[in-house]
Order: structure tokens, then C-alpha cells, then sequence
């Protein structure tokens, strides 16, 4: 297995008139596959079935559109699912699939993929051609352009859920270029005058803010997903323009597919529309492959009619940072760490920590150790306190498994003999000298120009040195000589460390 596979997910997507796949007319293969999503058949479905097994309850009894992110599985597949499995078992005759320009500068109009199919490898979607020359009949801004489409990954990311839950509806696939009101409302009146009578299923894909700090999407992100649930197009504009105007720092753009979420909701409500519903919210540095300082905010929304129930939960209020786990919150943390190996093992990608809310809010660095047959097999760890308990978590355990540069990375064959420790550290606390250290009791950091070292507290009393020795040894850990920690930073911290049964 490679090192860094799962940080590829990050850089990072016919008919004739009688509706008959013709063997001339193109088809999309996949581009992203193994890169956005896994291109291995079974390790896809199975992903597909994990992410909708643990996805939100249905909360509208009519939906006609839904929004989901198209970043890689890694990062955004419970959020995808979540919106997907606010149609899963229903039924419709044609679906609209609308993605964002992320390839083509200056491309405002509406990119239609005309004939053909888009390739999965669980399979191909078939285009419906025949709307699709209907639709570029009716509305001139609608436009055949293979171009637009060869690159994009943003339809592309959909379409293995559509394939999974819907394997013989055909799709209208289009790129939305631009996001014009006025275009898009014209397109949404076009779009319903030709698909009268059908049962339609739109989906519009966007991703949210993009590259705010942790806490900044949440807030940011939080002020979008309500403004679209009212279905207003020009308060959706407003808001994101002014939330932009106020310089967040690392903000470029509140929804990378503001033009297919305004195409949706103006498609939606000539449908009928009345309603809509904030299914679900995470951002990237949830996730065990995210970062704190530079996120991506995902969310997922169903659009309808009909009665709605809202189960979004406030995943992203405070707690103290007091809070002291119990033997429940421990278990759980276990039981995520592993079930983060087992789902990479499986499917390439990995599950979101839901159910135990306060590990989501709580910000604390923490250490994952993997233990074979008594033997170190792995341990890393994070000590800045700016990420959810749960993510770290989750993040470590993929780093001690695939990451020490001292081990090779974890097979699959060897994770049923891994016995998985946690430490979860207490904000580091400066000390005056080593004086003030307690062997056994305390963690140490050194700091010494760019150059920094640790070691968790467990590690006196497993091999029994004394201060002046465990302290020379926390330097050459850090690239220091014997001696330096006399006049280098020294920072003190406790841990809560917690493992497995041995039966696991």
C-alpha cells in the first residue's frame, strides 16, 4: 500500500430520438476514479453501502432536488450519502445532474453532455439524448460541449450513487456555467416545460467554503446552508457576496457550485418546490484526512414539497475544555480508530465519527500507538489542540498505521493482531526547569529553535531511565545533543492513555 494514497483525495470528477444508445455515441470515461473515489468495482460499492448505511433519516416526504458535495470520499462520502439518502427507494424517470466549471475559464453558459453515457466502474450512466435535444431546442443557453465536461470531476463524483441507488435512469448531465439568476430561472422554466409529467430528480453539486481556518467555515458555512434552505436566489447571492466582502482570511468562495445550486433551486421550485431542509454539515478537518488551517466545508440539502422533519444536528457548538472522558467516550474512540483502518482496508475511504457529539467539539491532541504481539508497530500523534478529538483520532490511526517512518506500512492481514492504544494530552503547560517535571506522571515537549521533540509520559515508566537520561533521549529525538534541554523550552502534559481488550 502506498504511503500517501489517501492525500491524492485532497489535490483533487445517449440516446437517439428513440432514446437508444447508438454504439457511435460517446462514452465519458472515468477520469477520477482511484483518485476521488475507488476505482476498484467491489472496494466502490462497498463504500457506497457504508457511507448510506450510516447516513441522516429521510426529512422530506417529497424531494425533488437534493445538494451534495463532489470532493473525494475520503473527505465528503457520509455528506454525499446523506443527500442521496434522502431519495434512496424512490423512483424517477430522468435525472438532472448539475456540476460547477472548475476547467474552463470564462465558460458562462450551460454545458449539456448530449448523447452518450458517463462511465463509472460499477457501471455506465446513460445520457437521455432525446431531452437533451429537446432542452437545447427550448433554451439557448444550453449548448452541446464535450470540452466542459472532459476534465470535470464535480458529475463525475455523483454518478456512482446514481448508478448504486438508480441503475437504469437515464441522466441530463450539465455544467453550470455561470451564476446568473436570470440565466438560470430561464433554464428552470425550460427544463420543466419539456420534462411535464415525468418524475424528476435534480441534484446539484457543490462543495461549500473553501480555505477558511476550522472555525471560520463553521460560521461561514453555517450563514450559507441556511440562506439556501430559504430558496430565495437573491438572498443566496447576497449573503455568500457579503460573507466574501468581509475578509475571512483564506476565503475564496463560499460554494464552488453557487451556479448549479441557484440552476437547482430555480429548476426545483417550477417543479413545484416548497420547502427545503439542511440535512447535514462537516468540513474537512472533521475528518481524520483534513487539516485545521485550510478546510473545505461540505454540506447536504434536500429541496421538495410536502412535510418536513429537520434532523441536522449542532455538531459544531463549544464544550469545556474540562471535560473528562468515561469509559463509554474511550470505547467509542476505540472503536472509531479501528473502524478507520477496517473501512481503508475495505474501500479506500474512511468513516465520519457521528452519535457521540461532545468527541466532535472537544479540541485536543492526542496519540495513537499500535502494538503487535507486545512489539511497537506504529505511533504518531498531534499535539496542537486547533481539531475535534474524533478527527485526531481517527487521523493518527491512519498515520501510525501507513505513516512511522520507522515501519513499514500495516498490511491488511496484520490489523486483526494490532492492538490499538490512545492517548488523549492535556494542554501543554510551560515549566521553568526540569525540576518541575514528574517522571511517569508528565509528557514532555522540547522545543530548541526549529527543532522539537516528545515523549508521552508512559515512556519513563517503560523503560525506567532516570530524568537526566530520559531527557538526553527527548533530545537526540529531537535532533539535539545530549545536555540542550538545560537551556531549551520544556513544556509538561498528562495523558489519558486507554487501549483495547485484548480480544478486541
Amino acid at each position: 500500500m502506498k504511503r500517501v494514497l489517501w492525500f491524492v483525495a485532497f489535490l483533487l470528477l445517449a440516446s437517439s430520438c428513440q432514446g437508444q444508445k447508438s454504439a457511435s455515441d460517446p462514452v465519458r470515461q472515468p477520469v477520477f476514479a482511484g483518485q476521488f473515489y475507488p476505482g476498484d468495482p467491489t472496494k466502490l460499492t462497498n463504500a457506497i453501502k457504508a457511507f448510506l448505511d450510516e447516513a441522516k433519516p429521510s426529512t422530506l416526504d417529497e424531494p425533488i432536488a437534493i445538494i451534495a458535495p463532489h470532493a473525494g470520499y475520503v473527505f465528503a462520502g457520509q455528506i454525499i450519502a446523506d443527500a442521496y439518502n434522502q431519495v434512496k427507494g424512490k423512483e424517477y424517470d430522468i435525472i438532472v445532474v448539475l456540476g460547477t466549471n472548475h476547467t474552463t475559464a470564462g465558460f458562462d453558459k450551460i454545458a449539456i453532455y448530449p448523447h452518450g453515457a458517463f462511465g463509472t466502474p460499477i457501471g455506465d450512466v446513460e445520457v437521455a439524448g432525446d431531452l437533451a435535444d429537446e432542452l437545447m431546442k427550448k433554451d439557448p443557453d444550453v449548448i452541446a460541449n464535450l470540452a466542459v465536461h472532459a476534465q470535470e470531476h464535480s458529475i463525475e463524483v455523483q454518478l456512482p450513487f446514481v448508478k448504486y441507488l438508480f441503475p437504469k435512469t437515464k441522466i441530463l448531465p450539465m455544467i453550470v456555467g455561470a451564476p446568473d439568476i436570470e440565466m438560470c430561472q430561464r433554464f428552470g422554466d425550460a427544463v420543466a416545460g419539456i420534462l411535464v409529467g415525468k418524475k424528476v430528480l435534480i441534484i446539484a453539486s457543490s462543495d461549500l467554503s473553501h480555505y477558511p481556518r476550522f472555525d471560520d467555515a463553521i460560521n461561514v458555512d453555517d450563514k450559507t446552508l441556511n440562506t439556501i434552505a430559504t430558496l430565495d436566489l437573491n438572498s443566496i447571492r447576497s449573503v455568500m457576496e457579503s460573507q466574501l466582502d468581509r475578509g475571512t482570511p483564506g476565503l475564496v468562495t463560499c460554494a464552488c457550485g453557487e451556479a448549479p445550486i441557484i440552476a437547482a433551486i430555480a429548476t426545483a421550485k417550477e417543479l413545484g418546490a416548497t420547502s427545503a431542509s439542511v440535512v447535514s454539515y462537516t468540513n474537512s478537518g472533521y475528518t481524520p484526512l483534513g487539516s485545521a488551517d485550510r478546510v473545505v466545508g461540505y454540506g447536504s440539502v434536500v429541496i421538495g414539497r410536502g412535510k418536513m422533519t429537520s434532523t441536522k444536528e449542532s455538531d459544531t457548538s463549544a464544550i469545556g475544555e474540562s471535560y473528562v472522558l468515561n469509559s463509554a467516550d474511550k470505547s467509542a474512540l476505540l472503536k472509531y480508530a479501528r473502524a478507520t483502518l477496517v473501512r481503508y482496508f475495505s474501500t479506500e475511504t474512511v468513516p465520519l465519527l457521528r452519535r457521540i457529539g461532545h468527541l466532535q467539539k472537544m479540541k485536543r491532541g492526542a496519540f495513537v500507538t499500535l502494538n503487535e504481539n507486545g512489539e511497537l508497530r506504529g505511533c504518531i500523534g498531534y499535539m496542537m489542540e486547533d481539531r475535534p478529538l474524533g478527527a485526531v483520532v481517527g487521523a493518527m490511526a491512519m498515520q501510525a498505521a501507513f505513516n512511522d517512518p520507522r515501519f513499514q506500512p500495516l498490511r491488511e492481514d496484520e490489523l486483526s493482531k494490532a492492538e490499538i492504544e490512545i492517548s488523549v494530552l492535556t494542554p501543554f503547560t510551560r515549566v521553568k526547569s526540569a525540576d518541575d517535571i514528574v517522571l511517569g506522571r508528565d509528557g514532555v515537549v522540547i522545543k530548541k529553535g526549529d527543532k522539537q521533540g516528545v515523549f508521552l509520559p508512559q515512556v519513563a515508566t517503560e523503560t525506567g531511565w532516570t530524568k537526566d537520561v530520559f531527557l538526553d533521549q527527548l533530545c537526540h529525538k529531537a535532533g539535539l545533543e545530549s545536555g540542550d534541554w538545560k537551556n531549551a523550552e520544556l513544556f509538561t502534559f498528562q495523558a489519558d492513555v486507554f487501549s483495547e481488550p485484548k480480544n478486541h
